[in-house]
């Protein structure tokens, strides 16, 4: 179950479970078809729609998608972060965070930082390329660079360590 908020305004609840899709506890029917680059096509009640994610930041579940004109900005909370915040938890783990690690398997297509600068939480730190997408990764809080595990250039695995914070 994802609960998504677009532009700010608008909120939906989306699931899909055994090749069913719902939203807002109504059946959904629709055909995705992946084209490339974060390109895709959708059929929906006649109608044909072509996407494009422009902008995609995984730890933070925000997106921004072109369809066919228009561009929305998508937030997505999954069933954890709904309990987290039900338990009055919002923002916690954040809080704790203390290093950045890599969403996606990919490469590291550029490194914004250096050791000993000073972030904040939202500033971009790194970009990495994983199906020939580029993601800007954000500092998950306020800190000083403590050390850079990673290299321009460098091919990386998902969960990998990229920056340690202080």
């Amino acid at each position: 179950m994802l609960k998504v908020t677009i532009n700010e305004q608008q909120t939906f609840d989306i699931d899909s479970n055994k090749g069913q899709t719902t939203l807002n506890g109504q059946p959904f029917q629709w055909d995705l078809v992946a084209l490339d680059n974060g390109r895709f096509h959708i059929l929906q009640n006649g109608r044909s729609y072509n996407a494009e994610v422009i902008e995609a930041d995984y730890a933070e579940k925000s997106f921004k998608v072109k369809i066919n004109q228009s561009t929305y900005t998508l937030a997505a909370k999954d069933r954890f972060d709904l309990l987290l915040e039900q338990m009055g938890m919002t923002g916690t783990a954040k809080n704790k965070v203390n290093n950045l690690k890599a969403p996606m398997p990919g490469l590291i297509w550029d490194i914004k930082v250096q050791v000993g600068d000073v972030v904040k939480a939202g500033d971009v730190v790194l970009v990495l390329v994983a199906m020939k997408m580029e993601n800007a990764l954000k500092s998950p809080g306020e800190g000083v660079v403590k050390s850079i595990k990673i290299n321009k250039g460098d091919t990386v695995d998902k969960n990998q360590i990229l920056i340690e914070f202080e």
